[in-house]
């Protein structure tokens, strides 16, 4: 096997636009449940919406990339307002069936013949991405070493996701030591008893939810920068992927997302180069396709462990997690 090769590759997926996407919906999700204990499984929706929502203002409306983002973001919004006027009076088990339907119905609308002249239906969309380009600060040319060798336009795709993603974290950091993330904290622990304060739970909820929302559009606006919009990729597996990576960082830390986004994303690339590499010198008794498929299940198998051993993440407080119990 060549070792080089295979933590070169590895090495990549360090600052991949896929990490900072996923650590950006990672840190919408952490609002939701880290904070506010909304058990959401419909993270995949909002991502959806932020990317689709970015490709069709610009490809069907032709106004700039930076108001496909606004837009993006404002279809997070509705969508967490829909979403949460019916159901953020349910319980948690009830809410995590309810936002799994709801991520589902909007990937299925997104491939639905009735919309193909905006959303082209299963193919996607692409060729947008001329705007975003054009804003590029960097001039033409090859930045970077090593696996971080990158041009131009790879580069901005990455600074902007690292920047859009700075400003979540220092958000979420502010909003959780100010009163009003004070009271989020008491409605994860016991909406009850903040309610018996004379608080409006459900306004609280509701805003959590909008405002993890909006985190998680960004995320899926930065996941569709570098490459294309595709209604298969936001399948619940994505959601059960940001799941992963919050708990594996910590689901009530202000920097758990962005490191559980990276060692998720790590781990899976040296799996996706180490396990078939292992199946074709004939260690495993497998076919490199399978390898491949088995790292998903080590995956699974992970995030079990973690729920069992250690559900506060690797950085987090295990006294932040007591509403779990």
């Amino acid at each position: 096997m060549d070792w080089g090769q295979i933590l070169n590759n590895t090495a990549y997926w360090l600052f991949s636009p896929e990490t900072i996407a996923y650590a950006l919906a990672a840190t919408g999700l952490a609002v939701h449940f880290g904070y506010a204990g909304l058990l959401n499984f419909g993270m995949a929706g909002f991502m959806a919406l932020g990317a689709y929502g970015y490709a069709i203002s610009i490809l069907t409306f032709g106004w700039p990339w930076w108001v496909g983002i606004i837009v993006g973001c404002l279809a997070a919004v509705v969508f967490a307002i829909i979403l949460g006027i019916p159901t953020l009076r349910l319980r948690a088990d009830y809410l995590a069936i309810v936002t799994i339907a709801a991520a589902e119905i909007i990937r299925l609308a997104l491939t639905t013949q009735l919309f193909d002249e905006w959303t082209n239906s299963a193919d996607g969309l692409g060729g947008y991405h001329a705007g975003f380009r054009a804003a590029n600060p960097f001039p033409e040319g090859t930045y970077g070493f090593g696996p971080w060798t990158w041009t131009a336009d790879q580069l901005w795709v990455r600074v902007f996701g690292i920047i859009l993603l700075a400003i979540a974290v220092y958000l979420v950091w502010a909003l959780m030591r100010s009163p009003w993330g004070r009271v989020l904290k008491g409605i994860r622990e016991d909406e009850d008893a903040v309610r018996s304060l004379g608080k409006n739970v459900f306004a609280y909820k509701m805003q959590a939810l909008i405002i993890g929302g909006v985190f998680g559009a960004l995320g899926g606006v930065v996941f569709a920068l570098p490459s294309a919009v595709v209604p298969a990729t936001y399948t619940t597996s994505l959601t059960f992927f940001i799941w992963t990576i919050l708990l594996l960082g910590g689901a009530a830390t202000v920097f758990g997302p962005v490191v559980g986004s990276v060692i998720f994303w790590v781990i899976m690339g040296f799996l996706g180069n180490v396990l078939p590499a292992l199946a074709n010198s004939g260690i495993l008794p497998i076919s490199s396709v399978q390898a491949g498929t088995l790292r998903f299940i080590l995956v699974g198998v992970a995030l079990m462990l973690i729920v069992i051993f250690r559900p506060q993440g690797i950085f987090g407080n295990k006294r932040e997690l007591t509403f779990v119990k």
